[in-house]
């Protein structure tokens, strides 16, 4: 039963995932600070756009369905950070500061590895759920008592699903950088991506001794996410 749950939220997610998570609309050229909530509940249609045009086409030309989302995702999504916080203890500043030179540059080289292989992976993934799961309805959710200079913020969307009588919970957490808004995590109902995600990348580097290259070459993104 849980598992299932899981699945479904999951999917869910994958529609909210891609489907808000897009660059800023042209309409907002005049406006210099768009606020967290603006990016999540204006960029809607641009990439449900995408998804209706994709239908069409993506059976037969899949890479450029992926390559659309990914060019939207790419202005709002702070792949690295995600990449790293999922790393954990492996890409810190301390034990990046605790190497010699060479160990340095391979870790460097090894963080930028591994933040092309998780965007890869979930805009796969997201991808495949926006095509199975596009017709849900979506809430989004004014925060309230925000602080305007704040540097961080969480949206919350509520999403309508005809298998559940109550909206599943999303919560997006972002931050502010010098381009705007972007998106570092999120949860599902309860479920923690970022901790997800961690936990499988030292699951899989404790079966490897410690070796980051095998992790990072053999590294999934799976469809299903499930609680541990």
């Amino acid at each position: 039963m849980a598992k299932q749950l899981l699945k479904r939220i999951w999917g869910a997610a994958v529609v909210l995932a891609v489907t808000q998570l897009a660059t800023l609309s042209p309409a907002w050229a005049e406006d210099p600070a768009p606020s967290a909530y603006d990016v999540v509940q204006s960029t809607t249609d641009r990439v449900m756009a995408i998804v209706q045009e994709a239908n069409d086409y993506a059976d037969e030309d899949p890479e450029r369905y992926f390559s659309e989302l990914q060019a939207v995702l790419d202005d709002v999504v702070d792949f690295a950070y995600f990449s790293r916080s999922v790393m954990g203890p492996y890409a810190t500043r301390k034990r990046y500061q605790s190497l010699d030179t060479a160990g340095k540059q391979e870790l460097r080289v090894q963080v930028e590895r591994f933040t092309e292989v998780m965007r890869d992976g979930l805009v796969r993934t997201y991808g495949k759920g926006l095509l199975a799961f596009g017709g849900s309805r979506v809430e989004v959710q004014r925060p309230k008592d925000l602080e305007p200079d704040s540097d961080s913020a969480e949206v919350r969307q509520l999403i309508y699903s005809e298998e559940s009588v109550e909206p599943y919970v999303i919560e997006y957490q972002m931050r502010r950088k010098d381009e705007g808004w972007l998106l570092r995590n999120m949860i599902v109902e309860t479920i923690n991506l970022g901790i997800i995600y961690r936990n499988q990348f030292q699951a899989a580097a404790r079966d490897a001794d410690g070796d980051l290259n095998q992790v990072i070459e053999n590294w999934t993104t799976p469809d299903d996410i499930e609680a541990s």
